[in-house]
């Protein structure tokens, strides 16, 4: 059977605030795991009003203490960002404090805007490091070796287990070399999926964590009682993914009855492109898109997405995708 994890984007929407938006991904998580979820992960999204998720680990944090025994993670951390030892000490802490249970999604786009990026004190050129970035964060959460001087207290021994994210066969290629479990973004970035999957696992190298490979397939899913209802439900996410072409990214809205009435033929199609890979309907509907999905892609776990407005719809929709599957 498939493994189900959970990509939450602590969705601030025009009905909450981001306090309300961050106890919500906490109590999403505390059924998810009930539920039988896998791991429930957050991502690093910075200067985006509809998004509370930029202190990651922060999140990661409050969303563990809230739970106990779903795994919690980042998917991910956008490493050129950051420097590798700030984000070992983070997540190496966290590891100490919930033992056993911490992910760490590492991807390579900046996760911003231009501006941002200058922001935060970084340049764009820093993801030409990632690789050795990478490399030198998985040292960090390695035992204290003989006469190591420098150290990412207290991350040293935790073995806090990397995943390398990607939209593209970049990625996938250096989740095969570094022997790493691979999560594909196929529920924005859907082209180059199966692709993706095909170099991945004719290239991948055994390596201390991961003997053989393991390919997670992000996707939209959003389950309601009926189609219709569900169709209604994911006219939310529609209009988040209109809006990034009208460069008007804000707050999650309330769903509409008649998305048509809402985009343009142009931003239909673009929109309609990134979400290509999103399974919404009924339970037997999602039951059979995911076996669908996982039939084409052998996908060893599905991170879902369900970006649905109102919080107990939500509950709802991820109950529903469990049962499902």
């Amino acid at each position: 059977m498939v493994g189900l994890s959970i990509l939450d984007l602590v969705r601030v929407t025009e009905a909450t605030d981001a306090r309300q938006a961050l106890d919500n991904a906490r109590d999403l998580a505390a059924h998810a795991e009930r539920w039988g979820y896998r791991r429930f992960w957050v991502a690093e999204h910075h200067n985006m009003a509809g998004i509370a998720s930029a202190a990651t680990s922060v999140v990661v944090g409050h969303i563990a203490a809230g739970t106990q025994q779903i795994r919690v993670g980042a998917g991910g951390i956008m490493l050129p960002n950051h420097a590798p030892i700030v984000i070992a000490e983070q997540f190496g802490t966290l590891a100490r404090l919930f033992p056993g249970r911490i992910d760490l999604g590492l991807g390579r786009a900046p996760g911003t805007d231009q501006m941002t990026v200058r922001a935060l004190r970084r340049t764009l050129t820093n993801s030409d490091n990632f690789p050795q970035d990478v490399l030198e964060l998985q040292a960090y959460f390695a035992p204290v070796q003989p006469g190591q001087r420098l150290q990412a207290v207290p991350a040293a021994g935790t073995e806090v287990p990397l995943w390398i994210l990607g939209s593209s066969t970049y990625g996938a290629q250096l989740a095969a070399e570094f022997g790493l479990p691979y999560a594909f973004a196929s529920h924005f970035a859907p082209e180059q999926l199966l692709l993706a999957l095909q170099f991945y696992r004719e290239r991948f190298k055994p390596s201390e964590q991961l003997a053989q490979p393991h390919a997670m397939v992000g996707v939209n899913i959003i389950a309601a009682p009926t189609d219709g209802e569900a169709r209604r439900l994911a006219t939310t996410q529609q209009m988040s993914f209109t809006n990034i072409f009208r460069g008007a990214r804000g707050l999650s809205r309330p769903p509409i009855d008649d998305i048509e009435t809402y985009w343009t033929p142009v931003e239909k199609v673009q929109a309609s492109r990134m979400l290509a890979r999103s399974i919404v309907g009924s339970a037997e509907t999602v039951r059979a898109g995911i076996a669908a999905l996982v039939a084409e892609t052998g996908a060893d776990e599905l991170m879902v997405v369900s970006d649905v407005f109102d919080h107990q719809a939500r509950l709802r929709s991820f109950e529903l995708i469990a049962a499902a599957v």
